[in-house]
């Protein structure tokens, strides 16, 4: 017996889900990952009850997962042609970098929710995993290719992660910093770390 297939969502349930995840981002950056409830997103979405959440969301791990699904595209929507237009993995690594922090600028609410989310939520969720290893592959690729020089692939991987991250703070708590400085420095600072 074959299972039928999911229902497919009107264009208004679709509206109105996007909606409420963007509510929920927009709570999230404001008042933190502990504090964010259904009725704070109610009421940042302009609904007149938290039902409309319910109907849409199973609940709060439901939603948080769309909120990921979203801030998480948005981020490797804005990355991901940087990094295409550069060449070499010592080219592509810089524009990684300075891209990062230039997102910081250009989504901040999607940017604070995951900083939220990945240092809050009761579970790791998957991207967190999933950006060490691509830190990581890119460097152990590179290294194959003769442009980084010889180092512990999963230190690096991790020194950049956490440097990215002790940058994002910075740049979301101080917002007159410039970004594309912040971006260059980081670039310059692992790209003599990891050169032959």
């Amino acid at each position: 017996m074959r299972a039928n297939p999911p229902k497919r969502r009107t264009f208004t349930e679709s509206a109105r889900r996007a909606q409420i995840v963007a509510a929920a981002i927009a709570v999230i950056a404001e008042h933190g990952y502990a504090a964010t409830s259904f009725t704070r997103i109610a009421k940042q979405a302009g609904l007149s009850s938290t039902g409309m959440i319910s109907y849409h969301f199973a609940n709060k791990d439901d939603l948080i997962r769309e909120v990921l699904t979203e801030a998480t595209t948005v981020a490797y929507d804005f990355v991901s042609p940087r990094m295409e237009a550069a060449t070499g993995y010592r080219a592509k690594l810089r524009a990684r970098l300075e891209s990062n922090m230039e997102l910081v600028r250009a989504h901040p609410g999607h940017v604070r929710a995951l900083m939220e989310i990945a240092r809050n939520a009761p579970t790791t969720p998957d991207f967190v995993d999933a950006r060490f290893g691509l830190f990581a592959g890119h460097l152990r690729a590179g290294q194959e290719a003769g442009e980084f020089g010889r180092f512990n692939v999963d230190a690096m991987a991790v020194s950049i992660i956490g440097a990215i991250d002790a940058m994002v703070i910075g740049l979301v708590h101080y917002p007159e910093v410039d970004a594309t400085e912040f971006g260059r420095e980081l670039a310059d600072t692992f790209d003599r770390a990891t050169r032959p």
